[in-house]
């Protein structure tokens, strides 16, 4: 019983971060077009991962465009910008969405 109670907080603690981050997506808006595993408004989270591993500068592109909005990369369909989102912010959810690959 110990033995288990123990590798369940391990885990909690292990996967802890991916959730905060999830929530941060959630509670800024993201999700309302954006799903991790499926295409919805815009493209699945592990879509953009997969495109931009080994990518160094993408931390910090899709920041940028998590603020500023963008267009042309995954469709017709525009990015809004998000301007209430912070730098900070942003770039922790572009580090979630990089590590879903």
């Amino acid at each position: 019983m110990k033995r288990t109670l123990l590798i369940m907080a391990a885990m909690a603690a292990i996967s802890a971060p991916a959730f905060a981050d999830e929530a941060l997506a959630k509670s800024k808006n993201c999700m309302a077009c954006h799903a991790t595993d499926k295409k919805l408004v815009g493209p699945a989270y592990k879509e953009v991962a997969k495109k931009y591993a080994g990518d160094a500068k993408a931390v910090d592109m899709l920041a940028t465009k998590i603020v500023k909005g963008g267009s042309g990369v995954w469709g017709a369909i525009p990015m809004p910008a998000n301007t209430q989102v912070s730098e900070a912010d942003a770039k922790k959810l572009a580090a979630w969405v990089l590590s879903l690959n």
